[in-house]
């Protein structure tokens, strides 16, 4: 844990950079910082001793990410496969819990319109590649809603990353800087999923202020029956509330 809060801020020191380099350049600003962005927060999950399928999950990032740096169709479909590796091991993270029908369907119908519309857009090599990996892509941002909000949000601005990447693709009208906004949905997204995986931080006072703590509690009063003691802690037990419950250039 002791290095945890570090690592994260180099990870969002690391995001900066990249979205500076992305938004304004110079190039080798985001081909600096882009590689670093998921070891960095691999490396937060690691500190924070979380599950070993989100840490791979986030390396077969970090993968995507380093194989879509170059300008190329084979480099382009290798990313898209490491990515879609990581996709899997998020899937099998969330588990088999039940979720919600309403955003299934939700889903399920952007999935088949979206796909419909930029079909024709797309080269001929690349439709059923990304078609699969759309679907998958989908079934993960769905299934992430099993984890809480921020994951469900994390795997909806997934989806919107990979979504803004096709329509490039597929030649529609971009937004302005449109780089930039593939990168702020992705990083937001890998973030978002890792936080709704490793769940809220738990801190525990130290050692030596558990001890000043024991030692700075009254004394029982002498005079005060076992019958009353008990009674009270049986009280306060009651009356205790319980704790909370436990960018890119693949496309969708």
């Amino acid at each position: 844990m002791r290095y945890a809060r570090p690592l994260l801020v180099a990870f969002l020191v690391a995001c900066a950079v990249d979205l500076v380099g992305v938004l304004t350049g110079p190039e080798w600003l985001h081909l600096g910082a882009k590689p670093l962005l998921m070891p960095l927060l691999a490396g937060y999950a690691l500190a924070r001793r979380g599950p070993r399928l989100l840490v791979a999950a986030l390396l077969c990032g970090w993968a995507g990410d380093v194989f879509l740096l170059a300008d190329s169709d084979l480099a382009f479909l290798v990313g898209m496969a490491g990515f879609a590796a990581g996709h899997v091991c998020y899937l099998v993270l969330f588990g088999r819990a039940r979720g919600a029908l309403l955003p299934g369907i939700a889903y399920a119908v952007v999935l088949v319109i979206f796909v419909a519309l930029i079909w024709g857009g797309l080269p001929g090599g690349l439709r059923i590649p990304m078609a699969g990996y759309s679907l998958l892509l989908t079934a993960m941002a769905y299934r992430s809603g099993v984890l809480g909000r921020y994951a469900a949000t994390g795997g909806a601005l997934f989806l919107l990353s990979d979504a803004l990447i096709a329509t490039g693709i597929a030649d529609w009208p971009q937004l302005p800087a449109p780089g930039f906004w593939v990168m702020l949905t992705y990083v937001a997204a890998q973030l978002l999923l890792t936080l709704g995986a490793l769940g809220p931080v738990v801190t525990f006072p130290s050692a030596g202020r558990r001890h000043i703590r024991t030692l700075a509690a009254p004394a029982p009063d002498p005079g005060t029956s076992s019958t009353g003691v008990w009674g009270r802690h049986a009280e306060s037990t009651h009356l205790t509330p319980p704790g909370p419950p436990s960018g890119r250039t693949t496309g969708m």
